[in-house]
């Protein structure tokens, strides 16, 4: 008789439990069960510069408290994050500091960049001279999650997303490529007409 943990959902235990006599043996792969573990146990370093630090703080208190989904301990220091969410705007000052946060943090490291600031620039500081047009001309992004600000939905949703693809077992650099959409084709050149 088979018992098997894993549902439809991508987000169930990678392996299944075959019944005998005294017990049950699991039976799954160990880089399935590593990325299954690694997934629900990501450690976020919060890197709140501006408005969206307000959203991110607001999606791990009580209301919608992300320790539910697996984030369950922001830390103060990259030596004990998994993932580093930029919430707010980089200015050119402020580049080396985030760059140094990133190269501290142990391997593997992901990122998620939240809010309009640390996508793109941002809406209000966009041509400015002082700020960084995304993080992404820093340090590599795994997740963007598009506002001004973001919902907490949605940064739960980006770290939900995240986990999936850690869940697959993609490598760092597989992520960062499925995070890059194709744009299609003629399609700036019709917005700027």
């Amino acid at each position: 008789m088979t018992d098997k943990f894993q549902s439809e959902s991508s987000l169930a235990f990678p392996g299944e439990v075959h019944q005998t006599p005294s017990g049950g043996v699991l039976v799954s792969k160990l880089d399935d069960v590593i990325n299954w573990a690694r997934s629900n146990s990501l450690w976020p370093l919060v890197f709140g510069t501006s408005c969206c630090a307000i959203e991110m703080m607001s999606t791990a208190a009580a209301k919608y408290d992300w320790s539910r989904f697996g984030f369950e301990v922001a830390r103060a220091t990259p030596r004990q994050a998994d993932v580093i969410i930029i919430a707010g705007t980089i200015v050119n000052k402020m580049g080396p500091v985030l760059k140094r946060l990133y190269d501290q943090m142990g391997d593997p490291k992901y990122v998620i960049a939240m809010g309009a600031c640390a996508t793109s620039g941002g809406p209000f500081f966009y041509n400015t001279y002082s700020v960084v047009k995304g993080a992404d001309h820093i340090i590599p992004v795994d997740v963007y999650v598009a506002g001004c600000p973001p919902r907490p939905e949605a940064l739960i949703n980006a770290l939900m997303l995240l986990q999936e693809k850690i869940k697959k077992g993609l490598t760092r650099e597989q992520i960062r490529e499925e995070s890059k959409l194709p744009s299609p084709k003629g399609e700036q050149e019709a917005f700027y007409k």
